[in-house]
């Protein structure tokens, strides 16, 4: 599926409630991450990139059940509204069969003997690197075409509606997961503002669990000092 799209039109995406925004941040850190670390790896040293397997596939499964938030809410809604989305369903089936062909080649290099290894990992890297530059193209048609038509047929409060939706299918698992990516790849005011909801709305010893295993582990000791001034945590 090809994306065209120009560098000139992007809509101001700071005047109302993007549904997108930190998620396909988390994303596109998370992935370029893993696109690096796999460009580097030693596929020859089965141990050490093993553990690169296991992060990779954990990236994948994220994208998957993203890719399935979106049909089963977001669709939907925009569905319910008359618009269409079989451009979008059509880019995400394409993402599934890619999510298959990387499993299969993740497989490969499972079961390839150490010679073969190093081969079977490029092109591990390769079909990768190809999934990320058409997921990316993806995501920013999503924020820069399918968020406006989200603006003129809902309100903010329905758009966050959707979304509190998304995160209450979650299991509390795969919801740490996602804050574990998303919350080294916003900037400080989408951290506060992010956090703070969830300080007021969230129970405490759900919030504190936040903290400790999504948050503290994934900035650097200045950015969570910001943050923690900033929220009022508790040292």
């Amino acid at each position: 599926m090809s994306h065209e799209f120009s560098l000139t039109s992007i809509p101001d995406l700071n005047s109302r409630y993007d549904i997108y925004g930190a998620v396909h941040k988390g994303l596109r850190k998370a992935g370029c991450d893993l696109l690096g670390r796999l460009g580097t790896a030693d596929f020859q040293n089965a141990e050490e990139t093993g553990f690169l397997i296991d992060d990779l596939r954990n990236y994948l499964m994220l994208a998957a059940s993203h890719v399935n938030h979106e049909d089963d809410h977001i669709h939907v809604a925009l569905a319910a509204k008359g618009v269409s989305t079989v451009t979008l369903d059509e880019q995400h089936d394409d993402h599934r069969t890619a999510f298959h062909e990387l499993e299969e080649l993740i497989a490969a290099w499972e079961r390839a003997q150490p010679l073969h290894k190093p081969g079977c990992g490029r092109k591990l890297y390769l079909a990768f690197a190809a999934y990320i530059a058409n997921d990316f193209a993806h995501m920013h048609e999503e924020e820069t075409v399918t968020g406006p038509l989200l603006w003129r047929n809902f309100t903010d409060d329905e758009m966050l509606g959707i979304e509190m939706r998304i995160i209450a299918s979650l299991p509390p698992e795969k919801s740490m997961a996602f804050m574990r990516i998303m919350i080294p790849a916003i900037n400080p005011a989408e951290r506060r503002a992010l956090l703070g909801a969830m300080k007021r709305d969230a129970p405490p010893e759900i919030f504190q669990a936040v903290i400790d295993f999504a948050v503290r582990p994934g900035l650097s000791a200045r950015d969570f000092a910001q943050l923690a001034d900033a929220l009022k945590l508790a040292a």
